[in-house]
């Protein structure tokens, strides 16, 4: 069995990594770690090409920040096989995610209900509840308090 635990850093991605190294202990599951940077280059920005770049670069290296957390955490669980992946959101976050699903046959997708929006009204992400309707796969969607 595969699962993609999609990870951005928040509270809620990181309470779905516990769910999901839990899983993968009880069911010999591999497990797969996808963060996404998500696509600001269509975005009208009063910026030069080189900030861009840099905008760009920041993202990317936070994104691999995050993953690497991700992997200790699952080491320290006793989790031992993991996949990690940074990738660029083409055309946007939750079509990377159901793209990868596709493309390395996932069996199930752990994701938490909110991401790093700063919203507290919206119970259920715009980008999880994407995933659960879109997915190819089951979609277990983590809630923290």
């Amino acid at each position: 069995m595969k699962i993609l635990v999609p990870i951005d850093g928040s509270l809620h991605s990181m309470a779905g990594l516990t769910v999901a190294a839990d899983y993968a202990k009880t069911k010999n599951a591999r497990i797969c770690l996808l963060s996404v940077v998500p696509r600001f280059e269509d975005v009208d920005l009063e910026i030069s090409a080189g900030e861009r770049e840099r905008v760009r670069e920041r993202l990317e290296q936070r994104a691999s920040a995050v993953v690497e957390q991700a992997r200790a955490v699952l080491e320290k669980e006793g989790v031992g096989t993991v996949t990690c992946k940074v990738v660029a959101a083409a055309p946007a976050v939750y079509d990377a995610i159901i793209d990868f699903a596709e493309s390395e046959r996932v069996d199930l997708i752990i994701i938490g209900s909110r991401g790093l929006s700063p919203s507290s009204r919206i119970k259920l992400g715009s980008i999880a509840s994407k995933v659960v309707t879109h997915s190819p796969c089951s979609v277990y969607v983590v809630k923290t308090p």
